[in-house]
């Protein structure tokens, strides 16, 4: 008897739960570029931070898919636009992170980002972006103090550690000759 009671609550539960997941969004895909550069007689790589138009927060080059673009030219590109820097660009992602992006009516959306190493060649004196945003090289620990995301910092002391092991340069050889 007292199961019947609570049974319309358990129904009611499960379609509540079930307009939850109906509603909720995937979250959007983004890519990006950890750009770096190896220092002489350092062993650990440099990295390039940028700051956010908006909030001026500390974070590296990414943006949205562009259509007839695969995942590690749209993180090149990027790179370009944001800091006018060129480079050699691994085709296989170094890792993931996620964030929450304000947009300009106030909404957050949840967004997945890809990254992938560019190792910078080239540092151009007039790209899209010039004068919107502050550049700053820095250790990886240095960036992973600066940038909010838990899992964009944590990425940042694996290149640090992969880089130092010779992995990172590895793919970066193997990416250019592809």
């Amino acid at each position: 008897m007292k199961h019947e009671a609570y049974r319309p609550l358990t129904i009611m539960s499960r379609i509540a739960s079930d307009m939850q997941l109906m509603l909720r969004r995937p979250p959007r895909q983004q890519y990006a570029a950890l750009c770096f550069r190896k220092r002489k007689k350092q062993s650990a790589p440099e990295v390039l931070l940028v700051t956010s138009r908006d909030t001026g927060r500390w974070v590296i080059p990414k943006g949205w898919p562009m259509r007839g673009k695969k995942s590690h030219a749209v993180a090149e590109r990027e790179a370009y636009e944001e800091a006018g820097v060129k480079g050699t660009v691994s085709r296989e992602p170094i890792g993931y992170y996620s964030y929450h992006k304000g947009m300009t009516d106030g909404l957050k959306i949840n967004c997945r980002v890809q990254v992938h190493a560019l190792e910078v060649k080239d540092m151009l004196k007039d790209f899209p972006e010039k004068g919107t945003r502050r550049q700053a090289w820095v250790s990886c620990e240095e960036a992973a103090a600066r940038v909010q995301e838990p899992e964009l910092k944590v990425l940042f002391h694996i290149f640090a550690q992969r880089f130092i092991n010779g992995e990172n340069r590895a793919e970066a050889k193997e990416s250019a000759e592809n």
